[in-house]
């Protein structure tokens, strides 16, 4: 009885909530790409937002700047390739990567979107942002399924937008993805970031000794659940291909905190490959996150994935999971 209770309902997809709005087109909402449509860039960047008119523009920041320098470094590679007598093609890998970013909005009170078209505006008219409003406010695990289902990636990276994780280290996501998939584009492979090497460092010792107890408690329950291999499930930077990320995304059910750990089991059941690597992590101001609330919540969304998955109610192809648009 307790199951049905707590278990959520479908996370339900608004007609409105499948355009979105940039800087060329801020009065004109355009359709967004789905995600059993092909790739249209090689990387979407999902950044869930609520209210985040404050920590967003960093992280932004960030984020532009290492891709457009990567880019950069890129074509200077590309471009000695190309001179060079003994290579008549650059190499694929050397390619400057087209990419978008992808604002989700969820439900925010304190003008997120407006904020982040008006800096799109201002300070990056060139770079493709789109933002999507959610009309309301359902979680960042449902924020981040609606970016992944509307996404134009091959490859699609999930990052916070407190800017917490070194946005460089997509490059060792990037690597790692490589050698999960040969550099295949219909490779399936997940990628996590990871802040366990980072345990006994001044960031993590830092930390209350509430959270810190918490992640421990957290990662037995996770030994009960069945991804306990995981040493960091709850990273904010993860990477997915294409083709496993439709594999996962449609059977989300949570739309909470704990949404990683449903992911990580989805793929799991379709023996999707899942490589942990290591990432550097700091401590962010203006969290969001009651400690005590979500320890309860984390607690009860355990029980709800185990026991749903367990009675076969969730999971890979299971009534409920899919996107339902209103």
């Amino acid at each position: 009885m307790l199951l049905l209770i707590w278990s959520p309902e479908p996370i339900v997809t608004r007609q409105s909530e499948t355009y979105y709005r940039s800087c060329k087109s801020s009065d004109k909402p355009l359709p967004l790409t789905r995600l059993q449509d092909p790739a249209t860039v090689d990387l979407s960047v999902v950044i869930p937002a609520y209210n985040e008119t404050e920590r967003l523009p960093i992280m932004l920041e960030q984020t532009i700047s290492h891709l457009t320098s990567i880019n950069e470094q890129r074509k200077k590679h590309s471009s000695k390739n190309n001179k060079s007598s003994k290579a008549k093609l650059s190499l694929p890998s050397s390619r400057p990567r087209t990419f978008e970013v992808l604002i989700v909005d969820d439900g925010s009170t304190d003008g997120t979107s407006d904020a982040s078209l008006a800096l799109a505006r201002s300070k990056y008219p060139n770079i493709d942002i789109k933002v999507v409003k959610m009309e309301l406010n359902q979680g960042k695990g449902a924020a981040v399924r609606h970016g992944m289902l509307y996404s134009g990636g091959q490859q699609l990276l999930m990052v916070d937008a407190d800017g917490a994780s070194r946005f460089q280290d997509l490059e060792r996501l990037w690597e790692g993805m490589d050698e999960i998939t040969g550099g295949d584009d219909a490779g399936e492979g997940v990628v996590v970031g990871s802040r366990a090497h980072m345990v006994k460092t001044e960031a993590v010792v830092k930390r209350s000794f509430i959270r810190n107890m918490l992640m421990r408690c957290l990662h037995t329950l996770l030994l009960i659940v069945g991804v306990g291999h995981i040493r960091d499930t709850q990273c904010g930077f993860k990477l997915f291909s294409r083709p496993a990320a439709r594999k996962m995304f449609p059977y989300q059910h949570l739309p909470s905190w704990m949404f990683d750990v449903e992911l990580l089991l989805l793929a799991k059941a379709q023996n999707i490959p899942v490589r942990e690597v290591d990432v550097q992590w700091h401590e962010v101001g203006g969290s969001k996150l009651n400690v005590v609330k979500a320890s309860l919540g984390m607690l009860r969304d355990l029980g709800v994935i185990r026991g749903n998955m367990l009675l076969g109610r969730w999971g890979v192809g299971k009534e409920g999971g899919k996107e339902k648009v209103e």
